[in-house]
């Protein structure tokens, strides 16, 4: 392996595409699968969200996990996978809003490992996104990491939905994540389910295809249920 693929494992990695084209989508919408699973997971339920002129793109982690250790582990025993993971985010971002779609226009979702790197990547790059979900996740580090993020996130409508006994993701992790984007400025809506485990439900679909619906402001620029995060 070639020092270049160490430093950046993910770069390279496809990005699939799928619904409206970016010349003529309303919204972009960033899927982030979760580990041991791929992309085709992700966009098979988006096309159970059934919302029209949305464009997806998910891009694929190598070896189908975005950083080794769990989320929880200290950070630098994740990387380099997770700054090159945040950098497959930005790259994508960037290829979007080359073709005319801001980052007022895009959503950020992930399930489960995707769900933890939206968050950070959120949290990191705060600005007005269409919208940030996080699917059975959370903020990435150990208990006690410093989150001394910068900027704002300007009214970010941000959903986190995840169980009370989530095998993989702590309560308090989630509660301390919606703490954390609340002082970003984000408009944040926490749904905890009772005994639901590591999984989505319905109810989370229909807050989705709510959002996705919602109208956004076109004057701008313009799962799996596998594995653990």
């Amino acid at each position: 392996m070639n020092a270049g693929a160490i430093a950046d494992p993910h770069a390279g990695q496809p990005v699939f595409h799928q619904g409206a084209s970016l010349s003529s989508a309303r919204l972009a919408v960033v899927l982030l699968h979760g580990r041991g699973s791929a992309p085709d997971d992700l966009l098979e339920v988006a096309r159970e969200w059934n919302v029209a002129d949305v464009a997806y793109f998910a891009p694929t982690a190598a070896k189908h996990t975005w950083y080794p250790q769990s989320f929880l582990a200290p950070i630098a025993q994740n990387e380099p996978w997770l700054t090159s993971a945040l950098a497959t985010v930005e790259r994508v971002l960037n290829a979007i809003s080359a073709q005319g779609i801001g980052h007022e226009r895009v959503v950020l979702l992930g399930f489960s490992q995707g769900a933890c790197l939206a968050l950070e990547f959120a949290a990191r790059h705060a600005r007005r996104y269409a919208g940030v979900v996080g699917l059975s996740g959370g903020l990435i580090g150990p208990p006690g990491t410093p989150r001394k993020y910068e900027g704002s996130l300007a009214g970010t409508p941000v959903f986190l939905g995840c169980s009370d006994v989530d095998p993989h993701i702590p309560l308090v992790r989630v509660h301390e994540s919606t703490d954390v984007f609340r002082r970003l400025d984000a408009s944040v809506d926490e749904r905890i389910y009772s005994g639901m485990g590591h999984t989505t439900n319905g109810d989370e679909a229909e807050a989705i295809r709510i959002l996705l619906a919602r109208p956004t402001d076109t004057k701008v620029s313009k799962t799996s249920r596998t594995g653990g995060a």
